[in-house]
This record gives C-alpha cells, structure tokens and sequence, in this order.
C-alpha cells in the first residue's frame, strides 16, 4: 500500500491523456480545436463552461505538448508524492481553471477574441504549490531550493512574456492558485502532522 502511495498514478495518467488527446487531434484536430479552444464569447455568450477545462487538455504542436508534459511528470511526480494524489490532483485542476478564468477576464478586459489552449496554467500551478511547500512544508526535499524554484519561475514567466502567442495570463493565474492551494495543504499538513505527535 505503501509502494502505492508513493507512485506518480495521477501524473502519469494526466501525461497520458493529454498525450492520447493530442493523438487524436492530429487526424480530427480542427474538430476538437473548435470545440474545446478557451475564448471569452463561446464561454460567456454560448454558456460554454466545459470550455475552461476541456481547453487544459488541447495542445498547439509536438514542442508544446512535450514542454508541459516534461514538467508535468517530473515536477508532478515529485509533489504528487508529498501531498498524495487526490491532493495533487485537486490543486492541479484547480490551477488549470482559476489560470483560465483568469485568462479569460483579461480577454475581455481587452476585447480580446483570441482562443487559447494548453496545461500551461495547471503546469504553473505545480510551480506555485512547489514553492508553497518549500516555504510552509517544514520538510526538506531533495535538491529543492527556494533559490532553484524561484528561478525557475522567474525564468518560466520571462520565456512567456518574451515570447508571442502565449497566454501569459493563464500562467499567472495558475501560479497564483496553484500558491494559494499549496499553502493551504501545507498548513492542514503541518497541523495533522503535529496532532499525531
């Protein structure tokens, strides 16, 4: 049971999905594309909510699909093991749907019409909960720093902004809720931890 517990289970099933989707969409792609794209007047003019998830799981190309999926197995794995997988996998959607919602309200606020996909939001959020519990988790991780995972973030958000055609609001949302859920289970951690002693 043990052994179960410290498996990636959910990581290696979210990489699988999102691999098996992309699969799919390279032979019905502009199908599911224009089904499940994140913009503001299908979600808010056709009440298309399903949108603000089904778009966490819709990638752009190979390169797109491989970078969120790299991080999202490794770093995944890795928190997965230290708050257990429904935890994990709580935070994670979480992250993916405030980093959508966010991105959402910035469309408007811009009269933006653009669509967006990719986990990159949920991706973030992992980042958000890694640095939460390296700050609040009272327990040390192996070859976790908070000056690595600053600069991590720091450099993640840089290749955003610098670049074109990402959705950098979507980034900021989920590292923001991915924090604000990290700090939480940290600290309903700690306590359940000191309750035992």
């Amino acid at each position: 049971m043990n052994r179960w517990k410290d498996l990636p289970v959910v990581s290696s099933i979210l990489v699988a999905m999102n691999v098996i989707i992309y699969i799919i969409c390279l032979f019905r792609g502009r199908e599911l594309y224009a089904l499940g794209n994140l913009n503001a007047y299908d979600v808010l003019i056709n009440k298309e909510y399903g949108r603000i998830i089904w778009a966490m799981f819709l990638h752009s190309g190979t390169a797109h699909l491989f970078s969120n999926m790299l991080i999202l197995f490794f770093m995944g794995a890795m928190i997965e093991k230290e708050i257990g997988h429904i935890c994990y996998l709580l935070l994670y959607f979480l992250s993916g749907i405030g980093g959508n919602l966010l991105s959402l309200f910035v469309k408007v606020m811009n009269s933006d019409m653009s669509a967006s996909i990719g986990a990159s939001g949920a991706v973030f959020g992992l980042d958000g909960v890694l640095l939460a519990m390296v700050l609040l988790s009272g327990r040390k991780m192996q070859s976790v720093t908070m000056g690595r995972v600053m600069a991590m973030i720091v450099l993640s958000l840089y290749s955003g902004f610098s670049g074109s055609n990402i959705d950098n609001a979507a980034h900021v949302g989920g590292l923001m809720i991915g924090f604000l859920g990290g700090c939480v289970t940290c600290i309903l951690q700690r306590r359940k931890r000191e309750r035992r002693r």
